[in-house]
């Protein structure tokens, strides 16, 4: 039986293996990472040059959702804007309803749901793509990681993508959770400069950072990411 071809049935071993190919989408796509600390949350993005004339400022990956709440991700990019899409609805729904922001818990869980549900269903396919979900609520600041799967799970700091053994391994080693706002910043870029090999430019990332006082979203500029680039490259 072609246990890769059918998207509701378990192979002898466990596995849905369509699943497991969304992952594989995943680990292809741009570096993503986030770091969060009790000062901010920060995500990170490389961004590539692969036409020469490709207009880089066309390319957006990272997306406020809410006032305190961005995303971005790794993997199929038709895919993410679907379900950061569905997030803004869901967020915006609670607002009219609530009259109060949504828990960044509460709009990962209703994000994945949508997400497992596509791992159900025969005449569908999963989502080629895995989010970071940043923000700050009454609970402090939050970084979780979606999967394929419909699973979702917090950290302090996440890379994924093609450049995330890379990137991982630097953040494992220089995390700690008491770093100032500026500090997050200058972790996730040097984390992202690990996958870039020293070629790090403005134009080539793009970051954003919600502060855990006022949590506002924020997009830095190309100038802003540079002053930045040149504390940790001078």
């Amino acid at each position: 039986m072609g246990y890769d071809r059918a998207i509701t049935i378990f192979s002898p071993d466990g596995k849905l293996y369509q699943v497991e190919y969304a992952f594989e989408a995943v680990k292809r796509g741009w570096t993503t990472l986030g770091v969060r600390s009790n000062s901010a949350v920060v995500l990170a993005v490389e961004k590539k040059q692969i036409m020469p004339l490709l207009d880089l400022t066309s390319i957006e990956k990272i997306f406020k959702v809410d006032d305190h709440i961005c995303m971005t991700f790794a993997g199929f990019a038709a895919d993410g804007r679907i379900l950061i899409d569905y997030a803004r609805l869901r967020a915006l729904q609670h607002r009219l309803l609530y009259d109060e922001p949504i828990d960044v818990e509460a709009l990962t869980k209703r994000v994945c749901d949508v997400i497992q549900s596509y791992t159900q269903h025969a005449g569908v396919r999963p989502f080629g793509v895995a989010l970071l979900i940043a923000g700050v609520d009454g609970c402090g600041t939050h970084l979780f990681m979606t999967e394929p799967s419909g699973q979702y799970m917090s950290y302090y700091a996440i890379a994924i993508g093609s450049g995330a053994q890379a990137a991982n391994e630097y953040l494992e080693k220089h995390y700690r959770k008491d770093m100032s706002t500026e500090e997050t910043i200058l972790l996730a870029l040097k984390a992202l400069s690990m996958v870039m090999e020293g070629k790090i430019k403005p134009e080539l990332v793009d970051i954003g950072v919600i502060d855990a006082k006022d949590k506002v979203f924020k997009k830095l500029t190309i100038e802003e990411v540079g002053k930045y680039i040149s504390k940790i490259t001078g």
